[in-house]
């Protein structure tokens, strides 16, 4: 547990010591018990015990269904008002270059009339840039707590814009490779990829509507806000049609690996249909000879054995030309 307080006036702020296991908690609690009319606290928790955010929780005065939002951790981007709080469920995506994978987490974030709440899941953690970004602007923080929403969607949002960058440099690397001569089947690697975009697309576009109201004048809200938050949905909205883009992009270079890969099996078929054709006139020619009757006129003929080779070779050759003039060999 993180706790900042900060003076909306001067836009200071004051760091509370919450490293102890037992007591950490308690400090918390203590000082938000005497914050003054023109300061709010942010309490950043991450993957926090049920017990920890109950007792947290009761005294910010939650909702139990919030509180048990915070702790499962597997909420769809949504907004929630209850009472005084504002309760705003926002999906982190990181990708791990590594693996190619897209890793989704996800915060939620309660605000109220003086307090911010910040509950973390996953590994990726937004809300220490936020709080460097609110530490260089303190201008932003006299707007209030609804300054560490903005902070916060605004770093997620931006995440989203790299992942979807670092998506789309593999992505061009899978298309090279699809339409290069080389005859490697790619089918795994480009369904991996469209089901990590699938996921990150999950992640994005429930968001949207979410974000919208924000841009909207409110009366809990001061207006200075509001361009913010036009921004941070600007970039939002950009970003999932890029990913909305890269999904569709990725169907059709599914669909035409899968059509390459049918085009070599035709023209491995056709090799095979070639070579059996070539290898039929011997292989007739043989049988016909190999009958063994005892009336066959071709028996006693003093060259009838290297011309049956010659006919062979003959109609081998012709068909060996002919199938290659046709592009089947």
């Amino acid at each position: 547990m993180e706790c900042v307080i900060y003076r909306e006036r001067t836009g200071e702020y004051e760091q509370i010591d919450c490293r102890q296991a037992d007591a950490g908690c308690q400090a918390t609690l203590d000082r938000l018990a005497v914050l003054k009319p023109d300061e709010f606290a942010w309490i950043r928790m991450a993957e926090p015990r049920q017990e920890e955010l109950q007792r947290l929780g009761e005294y910010l005065e939650l909702h139990p269904l919030a509180i048990e939002d915070a702790v499962q951790a597997h909420q769809r981007p949504k907004q929630e008002r209850y009472g005084d709080v504002l309760a705003v469920a926002v999906k982190t995506v990181w990708f791990v270059e590594q693996s190619s994978d897209v890793e989704t987490g996800e915060v939620m974030i309660f605000l109220g009339p003086s307090f911010a709440l910040t509950v973390r899941h996953g590994a990726d953690d937004p809300t220490a840039e936020a709080a460097r970004r609110l530490a260089d602007q303190p201008d932003m923080t006299r707007l209030g707590p609804v300054s560490v929403l903005h902070a916060v969607t605004d770093v997620i949002v931006d995440a989203y814009a790299e992942a979807a960058a670092q998506v789309r440099t593999d992505l061009t690397e899978l298309e090279r490779c699809v339409f290069s001569p080389a005859r490697d089947d790619l089918t795994e690697q480009i369904y991996s990829l469209k089901r990590e975009v699938v996921e990150f697309r999950d992640a994005i576009q429930p968001l949207v509507p979410v974000m919208q109201p924000f841009t909207t004048a409110r009366d809990d809200w001061p207006r200075q806000v509001l361009p913010y938050f036009r921004d941070v949905t600007d970039h939002l909205t950009r970003t999932d049609t890029e990913v909305r883009a890269l999904d569709d992009l990725l169907a059709s270079v599914l669909d035409a690996h899968l059509a390459k890969v049918g085009t070599w099996q035709n023209d491995d078929m056709r090799r095979i249909s070639a070579w059996a054709a070539i290898f039929a006139i011997p292989t007739m020619v043989a049988g016909i000879y190999g009958m063994n009757f005892s009336h066959m006129p071709e028996l006693d003929w003093r060259y009838g054995y290297p011309c049956a080779l010659a006919v062979m070779a003959f109609g081998a050759g012709l068909l060996y030309r002919a199938f290659r003039r046709n592009g089947w060999l």
